[in-house]
C-alpha cells in the first residue's frame, strides 16, 4: 500500500514558477512508475508528466514540454514536478500517483495508476 500527499501548489502570476512535491509512504516506492495529472474545472483529469522508477525515463504532455520537470528522489520518497512560465490556462488541481508495477515506466494513461493523491491547487493569474 502506498499514500500519497501533494504539496506545493498556491497562486502564481503568469510567467511564475512553482514547484510541487508529492510525498509516499512505503519501502517500495522506489519501484514504482510515477506521473502528474491535472484536472481543471468542466474537464476530465489529463496527464502532465510521468517518470520511470530510476527517474531515466519521464515523459510529458504536449504542452507543458520545456516548461515543467519531472523528478524524483528515491532517497526522500518523494516526485517533484517543477514548473515554470505558466500560463493561466495551468491552472488546475495537481494530483500526482504512483502505479504499483515493479521497475514501473510512469505511463501517460490514468488507468495505469493504482495510488492517488488529494491534489494541491495551482493558480495561475493573467
Amino acid at each position: 500500500q502506498v499514500q500519497l500527499g501533494e504539496s506545493g501548489g498556491g497562486l502564481v502570476q503568469a510567467g511564475g514558477s512553482l514547484r510541487l512535491s508529492c510525498s509516499a509512504s512505503g519501502r517500495t516506492f522506489r519501484w514504482y512508475g510515477m506521473g502528474w495529472f491535472r484536472h481543471a474545472p468542466g474537464t476530465e483529469r489529463e496527464f502532465v508528466a510521468a517518470i520511470s522508477w530510476s527517474g531515466s525515463n519521464t515523459s510529458y504532455e504536449d504542452s507543458v514540454k520545456g516548461r515543467f520537470t519531472i523528478s524524483r528522489d528515491n532517497a526522500k520518497n518523494t516526485v517533484y514536478l517543477q514548473m515554470n512560465s505558466l500560463k493561466p490556462e495551468d491552472t488546475a488541481v495537481y494530483y500526482c500517483a504512483a502505479d504499483s508495477i515493479r521497475y514501473g515506466l510512469g505511463s501517460r494513461s490514468r488507468a495505469e495508476y493504482d495510488y492517488w493523491g488529494q491534489g494541491t491547487q495551482v493558480t495561475v493569474s493573467s
